[in-house]
């Protein structure tokens, strides 16, 4: 299969990029610079510059681009960047296609769980409806936009991720020095649900996705098993073998990150789980926390 991937040189896309090769795909990478390790083409979202009118022929693209959205505070101008990166970077995308005649017959696009909001203990599946908040209403625009692929014939597929556990990169690598000095905390009450996902699950998922023709639609990448804070704090601490202790109470967070920042990406309960994955007959590598743990930390 031809596959375009953006995103490449992110946690996700580097994973996804290289376990499409292992199965023998051909692969074309789309970033702001050329990849010499793949074949690639160049995009700039902020010029509206670039072509994919050298590829030759295209079966799907999987598209992961898109500006962190937990590495820096949320100043207006960073939300801005958060913004412009998944809506104009996936309209002009499909515009790219179009203006080289690429029919893709699947576009799988990069999603999140931020869509259902803070929803305490409420259990979420695709068919749940959107939250409130900034991200809500990004991830619903994103969507929106994805969507607009089907008119070149594609099948869409929303991938909303939780939290993506690896040893290299994301969440829980910015959380593990502390842990590992016996400084590991929950955050705020720690009774906010946290729905996570191991990255080889992540990478499997959307593969799954980019194969199985019936899955279309939002697709939520989630274990099965969502925790709460202090239940994913305190698994952490288990496998390092240290103490926690600590917990950060919500107005700390909030002063040092931002209310808004931290009200909806480290305090909002998201417990969602992956509907369309179970009915889909996936099964898990990684599907109970503390094995997933053990097997990035051991």
């Amino acid at each position: 299969m031809r596959v375009l991937v953006s995103g490449a040189s992110g946690l996700i896309g580097s994973a996804v990029v290289a376990e499409l090769n292992l199965s023998g795909h051909q692969v074309t990478t789309l970033g702001r610079s050329s990849d010499p390790a793949n074949n690639s083409v160049t995009w700039n979202v902020e010029t509206k510059a670039g072509s994919l009118k050298s590829i030759d022929g295209l079966d799907a693209v999987i598209h992961l681009a898109g500006e962190s959205i937990g590495n820096k505070r949320w100043s207006q101008e960073q939300k801005k960047k958060i913004t412009d990166s998944r809506l104009a970077g996936t309209e002009f995308l499909i515009e790219l296609l179009g203006e080289a005649g690429l029919k893709p017959e699947a576009f799988i696009s990069a999603s999140a769980i931020g869509y259902y909001g803070d929803r305490g203990n409420q259990l979420l599946d695709e068919s749940s409806p959107k939250g409130e908040g900034f991200l809500a209403d990004l991830v619903a625009k994103w969507e929106d936009k994805a969507q607009k692929a089907s008119d070149l014939g594609a099948r869409v597929v929303t991938l909303r991720t939780g939290v993506v556990l690896s040893s290299y990169g994301g969440a829980l690598s910015k959380q593990l020095p502390l842990f590992k000095y016996g400084l590991g905390a929950a955050l705020g009450s720690g009774k906010q649900y946290l729905s996570w996902i191991h990255l080889e699950d992540e990478v499997r998922a959307i593969l799954l996705a980019l194969d199985n023709q019936k899955i279309s639609g939002a697709v939520n990448l989630v274990s099965e098993h969502p925790v709460t804070n202090l239940e994913f704090s305190k698994a952490i601490a288990k496998v390092l073998n240290r103490p926690m202790l600590l917990k950060v109470p919500k107005p700390v967070i909030e002063l040092g990150l931002g209310k808004e920042f931290a009200d909806e990406l480290l305090l909002a309960s998201q417990r969602v789980v992956p509907k369309v994955l179970s009915q889909s007959g996936f099964e898990f590598q990684f599907n109970q926390l503390e094995n997933a743990l053990s097997d990035l930390l051991r």
